[in-house]
């Protein structure tokens, strides 16, 4: 299976693929924008699935947990750019250019647009980078992060409000994230800054909730909702293991037969 995933340069991203293939798990600490350059790719997140399809713009906010199917369509490769907004840039833009943030930004959906002229031409002037036909030096690589905000705002001013928004993530309800996000396979280290805590707190706030710890409660929850997808929705184990955060088939195996004392073809 042919893949490549290749930096051209600092926080510019090219991703390809000849044959379909499932992504990592990816903790997304900073804002990216992203064109679809051909292909499409499935994202699971925890308000359901976004297909991204050909000629997209994405953004995708900081703080996210996705998982990715990536398809190369009948006539391309899958091709997909991405260029990282962080923090320290966005600081350095809004300081520069007086922004400062006067309300919050309310829209909670991921963000996705048919790509305009302005988005068209920008994403095709990365293209030389990702042939080699022109070298990425640092002082470009800025240029180009700054063109990006540019469109963004361009396209909605009230973007200032993400964009600019250096607070740090506040506490969150634990119960609720956790019930959404449990099958992503990350770190508690993770699950821990999502939800505004320290690792410590986390935990001890876990312990309340749920009366259990966290990888107790994770392989229990992971495990239910596998005997109900197999039992009531006739999935197999092997389809489904990795989408539950299970890293081993095998493994699964195991822990199934073990929880409920039959195998997974006997359910």
């Amino acid at each position: 299976m042919e893949k490549s995933l290749e930096i051209i340069f600092d926080k510019l991203v090219y991703s390809c693929a000849f044959e379909q293939y499932r992504g990592d798990e990816e903790f997304v600490p900073d804002h990216f924008l992203g064109f679809q350059i051909s292909g499409a790719t499935h994202t699971f997140h925890d308000q359901g699935t976004t297909v991204i399809k050909e000629n997209t713009v994405v953004f995708v906010r900081k703080n996210q947990l996705i998982r990715t199917i990536k398809h190369p369509s009948k006539k391309e490769k899958y091709q997909f750019i991405s260029i990282t907004l962080d923090r320290e840039i966005l600081q350095k833009y809004a300081l520069e250019n007086e922004i400062s943030t006067d309300a919050s930004f309310s829209d909670h959906e991921k963000l996705f647009f048919k790509s305009d002229e302005f988005f068209t031409s920008y994403f095709a002037s990365l293209q030389p980078y990702i042939d080699k036909t022109k070298e990425g030096t640092p002082r470009l690589a800025d240029l180009k992060i700054r063109e990006a905000i540019e469109l963004l705002l361009q396209s909605n001013p009230d973007f200032k409000n993400l964009l600019f928004d250096f607070s740090e993530p506040y506490k969150i309800d634990l119960q609720e994230f956790m019930n959404k996000n449990f099958m992503f396979n990350v770190s508690l280290e993770t699950f821990a800054t999502l939800t505004g805590r320290s690792l410590s707190g986390f935990k001890r706030d876990f312990k309340k909730i749920f009366d259990i710890t966290p990888k107790q409660w994770l392989r229990e929850k992971r495990l239910e909702e596998a005997y109900y997808l197999i039992k009531h929705t006739n999935r197999k184990a092997a389809d489904i293991y990795l989408d539950l955060g299970f890293e081993n088939l095998s493994h699964f195996y195991y822990s199934f037969k073990q929880k409920f004392g039959v195998s997974t073809t006997e359910v």
